[in-house]
């Protein structure tokens, strides 16, 4: 009898055993986290606050964007994105007014990180988190000021931008090779002069081009009448700064208009160093890429975010991969005719973006 109750006490136990074993089968433990689902949990809710210097929808800002999210596929992200504008509004008032708000969204929203493109933003913005435990990544930047060269800048890493002009003056040179002396334009923004002086140290290794003129102009009126001036005295034209010519009324005059008015009304072949403007009638640029920008700065982002690192860690350099492009209306218009070697090479545009709507 005894025997017999040892036996049906075990046969209850194990068959509590096998019970728990079987509850247990599909709520099992979670295995220990291995590195990488350890920074998919950190990043599976991620907030990044995109500045934006200038405004969308424009080609160079949205390309650098899009360059940015792809780097970062595979993250949960939520993004949020402030238009700055500055390139419509160029006055210190203004910058200061939206460099206040994007200053404001941070503190309210709190993003894990901050990504700004071009100059202005990191001016307004960036430099008042500098050391701060807030990571920030820039792209698309001309001029880095020297607060954010030195030591002190440990939160902040990202991408400069240095424009192609040794390829995009040969390539002006292939399609216009009777152009030698050049004018070379710039508006009065502060983020050209490291542009200028970068042109003006590599113009001697383009011996086949001779730059006599170096030009900040302010107004839209200086402007016609310098281009006015260019068709007695040069062959070609570079046009670099072409966004706060200011109006009589001191309003900016938008860029389309201002290269829409250069198409109509001079005969001189000119250049410049991003993809947009032949949309609107330069006629030839070997462009810095924005979305290589964008992606080179979603890659730095991508080693601080999943990767721990530091941006200190991260070096600022640029992007060198370069994007031809010609506008065949120009060329067109001029009368140039251009090997299609370079064509098959280069972006083509057939008509100006004002005969397509």
């Amino acid at each position: 009898m005894a025997q017999a109750k040892v036996i049906r006490f075990l046969c209850l136990f194990l068959s509590f055993v096998f019970l728990l074993i079987g509850c247990a089968g599909p709520n099992k433990p979670k295995p220990i986290p291995t590195s990488a689902s350890r920074e998919a949990n950190i990043v599976r809710n991620l907030k990044i606050l995109h500045i934006m210097s200038y405004h969308s929808p424009w080609e160079w800002t949205d390309t650098q964007f899009k360059g940015f999210k792809d780097a970062l596929q595979g993250l949960n992200v939520e993004y949020k994105v402030l238009q700055m504008n500055a390139k419509n509004n160029s006055s210190p008032a203004w910058k200061e007014t939206m460099g206040r708000s994007a200053r404001n969204l941070i503190n309210t929203w709190r993003p894990d990180l901050v990504y700004t493109s071009d100059d202005e933003a990191l001016r307004y913005v960036t430099k008042y988190y500098l050391n701060s435990d807030l990571p920030f990544v820039f792209s698309g930047v001309n001029n880095l000021p020297t607060e954010f060269q030195s030591a002190s800048a440990k939160n902040v890493s990202g991408v400069l931008e240095v424009e192609h002009f040794i390829e995009s003056a040969s390539l002006f040179s292939k399609i216009a090779p009777n152009a030698k002396r050049i004018a070379v334009v710039f508006d009065n923004s502060p983020i050209w002069e490291p542009v200028r002086q970068r042109m003006q140290e590599k113009a001697v290794l383009l011996p086949m081009l001779d730059f006599v003129y170096w030009d900040t102009i302010h107004t839209f009126a200086e402007y016609q009448r310098k281009i006015k001036e260019y068709q007695k005295s040069v062959d070609g034209i570079c046009l670099v700064g072409i966004f706060n010519f200011k109006d009589r009324n001191g309003n900016n005059v938008h860029y389309r208009d201002v290269l829409q008015w250069t198409a109509a009304n001079s005969k001189l072949p000119d250049f410049s160093f991003w993809i947009d403007r032949i949309s609107y009638g330069t006629l030839a640029v070997v462009s810095v890429s924005g979305y290589e920008q964008g992606f080179a700065a979603g890659k730095i982002a991508w080693e601080i975010i999943t990767g721990g690192k530091s941006p200190a860690d991260l070096p600022v350099k640029p992007t060198v991969k370069g994007r031809p492009g010609i506008s065949l209306a120009r060329a067109k218009a001029l009368g140039l005719k251009i090997d299609s070697k370079i064509l098959l090479s280069s972006k083509v545009v057939g008509k100006y973006d004002w005969e397509k709507k």
